[in-house]
């Protein structure tokens, strides 16, 4: 019994360690502003890449802003699809670890409302 509950133990960490590396070596990106503004994020949802074309020029900083800020929610909103299915490729969703990194990186990178994600969107065509 005590070499089962090793192996099983042992079994575990394995995938939380094999989860940690897949984790951190996620990235995401997002398009905003019909491809001007393109963003990428790496897993702790720090901008590692920012493009914009020469469409932007046509907008108000507060506009452009606004667009960088959505795409940069969407990008980092997709860390979450791509940390689940990490969990569920490892440790498994149903398990403590699982639930415990899936929820927190839920709770950091919320899904932007499609209606705000939109509005921004919508403003700043009006310019183009």
């Amino acid at each position: 019994m005590l070499q089962s509950w090793t192996a099983e133990l042992s079994t575990r960490a394995q995938a939380a360690t094999e989860l940690s590396d897949r984790v951190a070596t996620i990235t995401a990106s997002a398009v905003g502003a019909d491809g001007a503004v393109r963003v990428a994020v790496a897993a702790s949802g720090a901008v590692t890449d920012l493009q914009l074309d020469n469409r932007v020029q046509r907008l108000t900083g507060s506009e452009l802003a606004g667009i960088i800020m959505a795409t940069i929610a969407r990008a980092q909103a997709k860390l979450v699809e791509q940390v689940s299915v990490a969990v569920r490729d490892t440790v498994g969703t149903d398990s403590e670890t699982g639930r415990a990194v899936t929820d927190t990186f839920a709770r950091r990178f919320p899904r932007l409302p499609d209606e705000q994600s939109d509005r921004w969107e919508r403003d700043a065509r009006r310019g183009w």
